[in-house]
């Protein structure tokens, strides 16, 4: 037999394995041996491709997150622009530059602020001084002379922070094109990706692949559209109440708002609870900073976050229902950090998938009907 016969008959059982159910019995001892090798090899380049990847593997997931998002957006400009290269460089763009515009805004703002605080710093100790001593228990209390102290620890803090910076300065450039590359490279190829992947499942997975792509695809755009519209939402909160009491810095605690709310933990209410104390030490509103407090709390913290977000990602995604969605959301975000906004509702979806998947398979058709063909048949 020849060579190139050997090889059509290896790829006709290797096919054949892959449509149809095989015993283990019916391997031979060479093939089990290749299949064990094989896997050792798998197993050790898998592990040294994730240790190489580890310190960028948060750029490479927010870089699929972020072009996932952009999809419906690149849809409609490919169809005035034509070419899917420039499609997704445009559609990048859009999304890159008003984010820094939005963030230079930002450090120039809070720098002023900063060096406004430090030229200014015994006359904000004096009303932080008079507004503690107001307090029960207060009276006596002084900060003035410890304010030295403190911006020096602020000082050296900051000292200590530039030059974390600067070592870490090549990882964080690296992150940043890993993110931008990864971006483009879904934008651009992502039909390719799927197709590659449709192509390595075998044939008898197929019904279950098919499921399982359709709950991922849906709880991504149902959780994403969700987190992103809540956050809106709550910014413009922050921002109205910011206006309402005439807060310095409105427009810039908003935006950080914005931001600081995907993160796990951390949300709105870091920058509404200052905020509130704000304008009871330095503003005697004791009334505008109880209500900024109860206002943050019980409407963004609690009824957005806790309720219409999971809502809103339940009914976008018709997977999961309110509940799971909420579990997925909460637990995710608190397990997994930023990524856990879709990492947490996708392993939900994939454990709905698979438990329909065995449980569907392994149902009795009732009597007097054909049950219907399995994707084997």
């Amino acid at each position: 037999m020849s060579a190139e016969q050997e090889e059509d008959d290896d790829d006709r059982r290797r096919l054949d394995r892959r449509t149809t159910f095989i015993r283990l019995a019916d391997y031979t001892v060479p093939e089990v041996r290749k299949a064990l090798i094989t896997t050792a090899l798998l197993v050790t380049i898998l592990g040294l491709f994730l240790y190489m990847i580890h310190e960028v593997a948060v750029a490479i997931i927010a870089g699929v997150v972020l072009a996932i998002y952009m999809i419906p957006f690149q849809n409609r400009a490919k169809k005035r622009l034509r070419n899917p290269t420039l499609t997704a460089i445009v559609t990048i763009v859009v999304v890159i530059v008003p984010l820094i515009t939005v963030l230079v805004y930002s450090w120039v703002e809070i720098s002023g602020a900063a060096a406004y605080l430090s030229e200014n710093r015994e006359d904000v100790a004096a009303r932080v001084t008079e507004a503690i001593q107001r307090l029960p228990f207060g009276e006596g209390l002084e900060i003035r002379d410890d304010i030295p102290r403190w911006v020096e620890a602020v000082a050296q803090r900051s000292a200590a922070v530039v030059d974390e910076l600067q070592e870490t300065l090549d990882i964080i450039v690296l992150s940043i094109a890993v993110f931008l590359f990864t971006t483009f490279y879904v934008l651009t190829d992502r039909e390719g990706i799927a197709e590659y992947i449709r192509s390595r499942i075998p044939g008898r997975y197929e019904g279950l692949a098919g499921r399982i792509g359709r709950s991922v695809r849906q709880v991504t755009y149902g959780a994403l559209y969700a987190t992103f519209l809540t956050q809106l939402i709550k910014s413009v909160i922050v921002l109205a109440m910011n206006l309402l009491w005439d807060v310095p810095l409105a427009v810039v605690l908003a935006i950080a708002s914005f931001f600081i709310g995907f993160l796990p933990i951390v949300g709105s209410w870091s920058i509404y609870v200052p905020v509130a104390v704000y304008l009871m030490v330095f503003r005697d509103n004791v009334l505008g900073g109880v209500l900024m407090i109860i206002v943050g709390f019980f409407l963004n913290t609690l009824f957005i976050s806790m309720y219409l977000r999971p809502r809103i990602a339940a009914e976008r995604s018709g997977v999961l229902n309110f509940y799971w969605m909420f579990i997925a959301l909460v637990t995710g975000v608190y397990t997994f950090g930023l990524a856990g906004i879709v990492i947490g509702p996708i392993l939900i979806a994939l454990l709905r998938a698979v438990f329909e998947a065995v449980t569907d398979s392994g149902r009795r058709a009732p009597a007097g009907t054909r049950a219907a063909p399995s994707p084997d048949a």
